[in-house]
């Protein structure tokens, strides 16, 4: 490939001090959909972005005023709903190679993604796009899959920054979320990438969080972002996410796209002039973006190429460990001997496959494998039966029948054999832009479902779905369901290999799979009135909120069944105590546990560590993933893993103080194969000074005596009415009632004659302080 008009040797300071400053204006705006703006005058090229994360899609032509044109084909790899189910952060590191490659090849500078948004709701129609509805194991993955493409020489956009959790009204609804909930469920993930990778951009959300436009958010994109997190990259906004320029350029956001036809550059102008914007703002953001420019250079004066079998074959072995077994009654593997005479495969996806999500994510693939083809390379010319119409197979052959003729002709099919049915989502059921209304799967794949089990001999579920399905209504009729999600290019080839034995189910459920919607603690709210969604669930989301309930479910987050079997033993734990000096990252908890196949087969452990707060202060879930490995074991074979936690691991986040807070006592810490299967478990004592929150006169009596500086003096001002407090109370129960007062009724009530309010001033002075 040739390369491009590029300039290794940008003076980025010396070129922002030759703009003019409506050359500085237009810069902060792309030069059409996917480019940003060059300025020839004096040598500055454009670059290219385009859109991820699963694979590139770069327009064929000439950008149209939507990006929507045809693209150039690209290895279309599983989307991250099944790149999170690897648990596998070294496969994401491979895979984010492989894109950045393809990116680099095709003289693009930035691949938009990776998307690492909390699954809050399973409704969300862009749910595919995200890895987990758990912040740990979502930044776990993400890193390394920015690091694999960043290693190219090429940029990555983490998005969506922030809270963008739903497509129902997105570009202008308010997630109303409390400070606790953002800290701890839906900004970790983007710290850890961020200050782990230091990806190229960060892309902001279209959504407001509690009234203000993430576009325009100087606290998320300012204070945290780059104060908190230290990121040194470029904020791009998401295409149309801008709401007011010259306030969006002043809370740092850096670029817009795409390019707004010079509205905004007037309007940075103007802002600048009128002396409401300072030009240094300008600079700055310039300065950012001309230095992602300058860092894609050197990639794009010497582009690459790629094996396009090679990406195949990867996003092949990528499929096969995207795939979770949720279930297994002893009918797979198949046996491939056996299969041509005794199975059938129902499902029209087995011909035409539901290999990626919809929306501005579609890859063109280089090539396609759909299931049936691949049983047929193979030899196995298995008999199939559509089952029911798919609008993405208008005009194969039986398209053109109703559901119930192909219902019949299948269950005619199935009767006294293994029915192998693909069943899933169509594409109009999940994208980009809507959210789902429901979980369930479609009208016409439930009643084939029933009525080819009532007749087959043994019944197997391939999903293919972007988001979790309910899976209550039919489980039972199934002997094996194997969650397939979606499998990018390979995945009907990869189905097979799982199918027939030839690679073994090795993933776990990054997302729980509820026996009923109503059972989310967010459904309460989702999608909210009005512009507001409120996050009511605080929280308590995915697993933590289906726990913290009791709420019974399918599967739970972490499941996953192999061919094979394991047994977890040998839990030991090492505590150290937390004292004032203590830093941040410093170990605190060890724990070690072993792991042994005891199964026939070689198979892959997904052990997780989870820890459990119980009688704490403040609301907790009943356990939360700290961490997790992937292990392969060959039959009898033992590995022992290890996990650590650091005092930042162990912190919530204190309200009172805006702080990361350790507190002290019980601590739970399980080790197993789900959030609901763990068969190790230890609860140890954790040492940590005592944190109360600031003394006022608005503090409880209670809060007060429990300081055990405060309370005695407090007690002693308060004379005869103080000994209410004390060991030898006359009234133990008017005590307890009065323990809950704030401290400054006493002298407003006139409870006390002994203490003023100037005497509790003067407590407060004293022993007031953090």
């Amino acid at each position: 490939m040739t390369a491009l008009n590029t300039r290794p040797d940008l003076d980025v300071r010396a070129l922002v001090a030759e703009l003019t400053l409506e050359e500085k204006a237009a810069l902060c705006s792309g030069a059409d959909f996917w480019n940003t703006e060059a300025v020839e005058r004096l040598g500055i090229p454009s670059v290219m972005v385009t859109d991820g994360p699963h694979g590139l899609r770069k327009q064929a032509g000439t950008a149209d005023h939507l990006g929507l044109n045809d693209s150039v084909p690209a290895t279309c790899f599983p989307s991250a709903a099944g790149l999170g189910s690897t648990w596998d952060p070294e496969l994401l590191r491979r895979v984010g190679e492989a894109l950045g490659t393809e990116t680099r090849a095709n003289d693009v500078a930035v691949l938009l993604g990776p998307g690492i948004n909390m699954k809050r709701s399973p409704l969300c129609g862009r749910n595919f796009e995200y890895f987990s509805e758990d912040p740990y194991l979502t930044g776990e993955l993400a890193a390394p899959l920015v690091d694999g493409i960043q290693s190219q020489g090429v940029g990555t956009s983490l998005k969506h920054f922030a809270a963008n959790n739903q497509e129902t009204d997105r570009m202008r609804v308010s997630a109303e979320i409390d400070e606790r909930t953002l800290r701890e469920i839906y900004l970790p993930a983007f710290e850890k990438v961020v200050t782990r990778s230091q990806p190229w951009s960060v892309m902001c959300a279209y959504n407001k969080i509690n009234g203000t436009y993430a576009s325009q958010h100087p606290w998320l994109l300012t204070e945290v972002l780059r104060e908190e997190w230290g990121f040194d990259g470029l904020v791009v906004s998401d295409w149309g996410a801008v709401d007011d320029r010259v306030a969006g350029l002043a809370a740092g956001l850096d670029l817009e796209m795409p390019s707004s036809d010079g509205v905004n550059d007037a309007r940075i102008v103007e802002a600048v002039r009128a002396g409401t914007l300072d030009e240094a703002v300008l600079d700055r953001a310039v300065t950012r973006i001309l230095t992602l420019v300058a860092k894609a250079q050197p990639a794009l004066a010497e582009p690459v190429s790629f094996d396009p079998e090679a990406h195949h074959a990867l996003a092949r072995e990528v499929a096969t460990r995207t795939a979770v077994l949720l279930k297994n009654d002893g009918v797979l593997p198949l046996d491939p001997s056996a299969v041509a005479d005794t199975a059938v495969v129902i499902g029209e996806m087995a011909r035409t496959p539901r290999y990626q999500g919809a929306g501005s994510s579609q890859v063109k693939p280089t090539r396609l494998d759909s299931a049936l083809e691949a049983l047929r390379e193979r030899g196995l010319d298995v008999p199939f039966a559509p089952g029911y119409i798919l609008a993405e197979a208008a005009g194969a052959p039986g398209q053109d029948r109703t559901d119930d003729e192909l219902r019949r002709e299948a269950v005619q099919l199935a009767a006294g054999k293994t029915a192998v049915l693909f069943l899933g989502l169509p594409a109009v059921d999940e994208s980009e832009g809507y959210d789902r209304t429901h979980m369930d799967l479609p009208a016409s794949h439930r009643p084939l479902l029933r009525e080819v089990s009532e007749v087959a001999a043994r019944t197997v579920v391939l999903l293919s779905n972007g988001s979790a399905v309910t899976v209550a209504e039919w489980d039972d009729r199934a002997d094996a369901i194997l969650e397939l999600w979606l499998g990018g290019q390979a995945g009907g080839s990869a189905a097979v290999d799982l199918l027939l034995g030839d690679a073994a189910p090795s993933g776990r459920l990054a997302e729980s799979v509820p026996e009923r919607l109503a059972h989310v603690p967010a459904q309460l709210n989702f999608p909210g009135e009005n512009g507001i969604v409120r996050y009511g669930e605080g929280i308590f989301i995915g697993y933590r909120g289906l726990d913290a309930a009791a709420a019974p479910v399918s599967y739970p987050f972490g499941h996953g069944l192999t061919y094979t079997a394991f047994e977890y033993t040998d839990l030991t734990v090492e505590v150290a105590a937390i004292t004032a000096a203590t830093q941040a990252d410093d170990v605190i908890v060890t724990v070690s546990a072993t792991v042994t196949n005891t199964g026939g087969r070689d198979g892959v452990a997904v052990p997780q560590f989870y820890i459990g707060r119980p009688a704490s202060a403040v609301a907790r879930a009943p356990r939360e993933l700290r961490g997790f490995e992937r292990v392969e074991l060959a039959p009898g074979e033992s590995r022992q893993v290890r996990f650590t936690l650091s005092r930042r691991e162990l912190s919530h986040w204190d309200t009172a103080t805006h702080g990361w807070l350790v507190e002290p006592g019980a601590l739970v810490l399980s080790v197993g194969a789900s959030s609901r299967d763990l068969p190790l478990t230890a609860t140890v004592t954790l040492e940590a000074p005592a944190q109360r929150p600031p003394l006022t006169k608005n503090s409880t009596i209670g809060e007060w005596i429990e300081d055990p500086e405060a309370g005695p003096a407090l007690v002693a001002a308060m004379g005869e009415f103080g000994a209410f407090f004390g060991p030898d109370s006359p009234d133990p129960a008017m005590a307890a009632f009065l323990t809950s007062m704030p401290v400054v009724k006493v002298p407003l009530m006139g409870m006390s004659d002994a203490i003023t309010l100037e005497d509790l001033d003067r407590l407060v002075a004293r022993y007031g302080k953090a």
